[in-house]
């Protein structure tokens, strides 16, 4: 096996002698040292457990050969950090995620690497880091949290959301309210639903950076200790055969991601991540990608928000590779490309059997012919803006109705709770983009009140802004360009008609062209000028929506 970087020479001899104040054996310098990136912390649920994947992840490495040693990275838990200014927080981490792995890890001088992460911009900005530093390198996130139940049903942290709107509008009691509270989030891991952190880690498998079961298998489940271990054994197989990064996210391989993000039902927030990650990897994936591949994949699953199965019911049909395979009968996916396991996607897919057809539908029987996400285009977002039309009741498809208009997500907030939103409105919520939140935050707040009072077959929402992969309903957000970057959104005023076509891919701001310019004279961009520290850095940074929100060096 290969020795590692600071086992021979006289001038490696300092370096060495900083190795033995570790405690560190000369059996263990002279193994290849492989680099544990541990997202634990006692703050986020889906990270708490994450101790006992880096002890097995560990025990992995050090069978198969490897020194593994560990070092930390961030993560913000979204659910707690919604609904204020903790949010703007959340989505500014991914870069900070990426760039100080890339600081520990060239710092140091790893020969690979295993990245332990779990939610949602902990998965991007760890797979960011992972292409820019391009050494052998295997991911196992901490695995994803058991439904809920409450009055006889499964449930999430998107119902618990809602159960608030439902509260404002005399639907349920406080004692409703509280049974939510005490039994929608039973388990340790990331959420139940396929929102963003499940989102990605099942992503992360198709990638092809992570093993088999990656986004599935419960954070409970001892299976997830057996992946952990596994991944260890793994990463060191890599190592010996140099198969790196770079070498696995290939354009086909992203091609495959976007496949599988529209037959899963991804949430909206991957149209931020894969092109960030892809611009690690020197590959360009931008809005209009996503409805080509949206045309020709058909939309198989239908998991919380968009429906009733979760997580584990995912992983019980057969998991990420079940709905793989189903994509493989109408060669939708490329099969040919590498993985973390030394072998091909089609190797690894092989015999897999979708064993539940309620939950990941077959390739012949779909949802629907087109994928789960959409790109709309028109006057109001030129550059784009995304939509999960998978989770988008049929009557909402097609909406036009008046302007309801926000120049913050607290000011919605109030007007919602307070009843203010009628039947047919569109809410407008601005100034929350990636540079005039800044941060972007997620809206899951007002979605989820407007779902719980009933509305959420009756309003739609629009935004500069994200949303949560928890989010149902005609909810419309990465409005490009954003609204203190002069877009169109910025001069939107209360009664404006908005009119969306989501099987037509647009959205159309129905004020003429001449009344738009006289706007722009006399309606001034609303610039923040008392930021400090991180988010005033970012915010003049940050690269717009249809970017991925990428930071421009």
């Amino acid at each position: 096996m290969s020795k590692n970087f600071y086992c021979d020479g006289v001038d490696k001899a300092p370096q060495r002698s900083l190795l033995n104040a570790l405690g560190m054996t000369k059996e263990e310098m002279q193994r290849p040292m492989v680099g544990i990136v541990s997202s634990y912390n006692e703050i986020v649920p889906g990270h708490m457990n994450i101790d006992k994947i880096v002890e097995a992840v560990k025990l992995g490495v050090a069978m198969a050969g490897g020194t593994p040693v560990v070092f930390p990275a961030i993560a913000v838990c979204d659910g707690i950090a919604m609904g204020h200014k903790g949010m703007k927080y959340s989505l500014v981490t991914r870069d900070l995620i990426a760039d100080s792995t890339e600081c520990m890890a060239l710092a140091h001088h790893f020969d690979a690497l295993v990245m332990i992460p779990n939610c949602d911009k902990n998965v991007p900005g760890l797979l960011m880091a992972a292409a820019r530093l391009n050494v052998p390198t295997v991911f196992v996130s901490g695995g994803p949290m058991l439904a809920g139940h409450v009055k006889g049903k499964k449930t999430s942290l998107s119902s618990m959301f809602e159960a608030v709107g439902s509260y404002s509008a005399g639907k349920y009691t406080l004692e409703d309210v509280e049974e939510y509270e005490n039994k929608a989030c039973p388990t340790c891991g990331s959420c139940s639903g396929m929102y963003t952190a499940n989102s990605m880690n099942c992503l992360t498998e198709v990638l092809g950076m992570g093993l088999r079961g990656n986004g599935t298998i419960p954070a409970v489940y001892s299976d997830r200790i057996k992946l952990a271990k596994h991944a260890g054994m793994a990463v060191m197989e890599l190592y010996r055969k140099n198969i790196r990064p770079r070498d696995i996210m290939t354009e086909k391989a992203f091609e495959n991601a976007l496949t599988a993000d529209m037959a899963l039902g991804c949430s909206t927030n991957s149209m931020l991540h894969l092109p960030a990650i892809a611009n690690e990897c020197g590959i360009k994936i931008n809005l209009d990608m996503a409805n080509e591949v949206s045309a020709r994949t058909p939309n198989l699953c239908h998991l919380a928000p968009a429906g009733h199965a979760y997580m584990e019911d995912l992983n019980e049909a057969g998991g990420v590779y079940a709905v793989l395979n189903e994509l493989a009968k109408k060669n939708l996916i490329h099969t040919d490309v590498m993985t973390c396991t030394g072998k091909t996607l089609g190797e690894n897919i092989s015999g897999v059997i979708n064993k539940n057809h309620d939950i990941i539908r077959p390739i012949e029987n779909p949802y629907s012919e087109t994928g789960g996400i959409a790109v709309l285009r028109g006057n109001l977002a030129p550059d784009g803006c995304v939509v999960k039309r998978s989770a988008v009741a049929e009557e909402m498809m097609q909406h036009k109705g008046p302007a309801k208009v926000f120049d913050s997500e607290e000011e919605a907030i109030e007007v919602i709770l307070g009843g203010g939103i009628q039947a047919g409105d569109i809410v407008v919520i601005r100034y929350e983009g990636p540079a005039g939140g800044p941060g972007m935050r997620e809206m899951l707040s007002p979605t989820s009140a407007i779902a719980g009072m009933g509305l959420d077959k009756e309003v739609a929402l629009i935004t500069d802004g994200r949303f949560s992969g928890a989010t149902r309903g005609a909810a419309i957000g990465h409005v490009s360009p954003e609204a203190v970057s002069g877009g169109i959104i910025a001069y939107v005023k209360d009664g404006d008609i908005i009119s969306i076509d989501i099987p037509n891919h647009s959205i159309t701001l129905e004020v003429s062209d001449e009344e738009l310019a006289e706007r722009r004279k006399t309606m001034e961009i609303k610039v923040k000028t008392n930021l400090t520290g991180y988010l005033k850095r970012y915010s003049k940074m940050v690269a717009s929506a249809d970017k991925g929100a990428i930071i421009n060096y």
